[in-house]
C-alpha cells in the first residue's frame, strides 16, 4: 500500500501531538487502556530505558516525568505531518523545538513516529528521535 499525506487533525496521533504540544491532560482521553508506547533515539547516548508504558497509568506517569526533565518549559511543534499507511497505520513526521532539560539549552527535534489507532484511540506507539540539535 502507498502511504497517503492526510490531515494531522483528522488523526488520533494529530489530536493527540496537538494536545501534548499545549500541555492539554485530555490528551490521555486518546489513548486505549493497554497502549503500547516507546520512545527511541538514534544514536544518542542518553537512557531512554524509562520511556516505555503499557498501560495508561504507567504512561501518565511516563509523561509527568518527560515533563520534568525533558519537556519542563513545553514544546512548540515547527511541523506535523501525517501519512495514512492503511488499515489504522500512520507515520507522522514530528518537528519540534523546546527547552531540553537533559541539556539545559533549546534545541530542535525531528522525530518519527508509527502508530495505530483503532476506535478512535491510540493503541500503538513507537517514536524515534533522529535528531535534537543545539539551536
Amino acid at each position: 500500500m502507498t502511504p497517503t499525506a492526510v490531515k494531522s487533525e483528522d488523526t488520533v496521533i494529530g489530536q493527540v501531538i496537538a494536545k501534548f504540544t499545549v500541555g492539554d491532560p485530555s490528551l490521555f482521553e486518546h489513548m486505549a487502556e493497554d497502549i503500547d508506547f516507546r520512545i527511541d533515539h538514534f544514536r544518542d547516548d542518553t537512557n531512554v530505558s524509562w520511556q516505555q508504558a503499557t498501560s495508561r497509568p504507567a504512561l501518565m506517569a511516563l509523561f509527568g516525568r518527560l515533563a520534568e526533565e525533558v519537556f519542563p518549559k513545553g514544546t512548540k511543534a515547527l511541523d506535523v505531518s501525517t501519512s495514512a499507511l492503511g488499515q489504522g497505520w500512520y507515520l507522522t513526521r514530528f518537528h519540534q523545538q523546546f527547552f531540553y532539560g537533559v541539556r539545559q539549552c533549546d534545541v530542535t527535534s525531528l522525530t518519527y513516529i508509527i502508530s495505530h489507532e483503532a476506535d478512535g484511540l491510540l493503541d500503538y506507539f513507537r517514536e524515534t528521535v533522529t535528531t535534537v540539535d543545539n539551536i
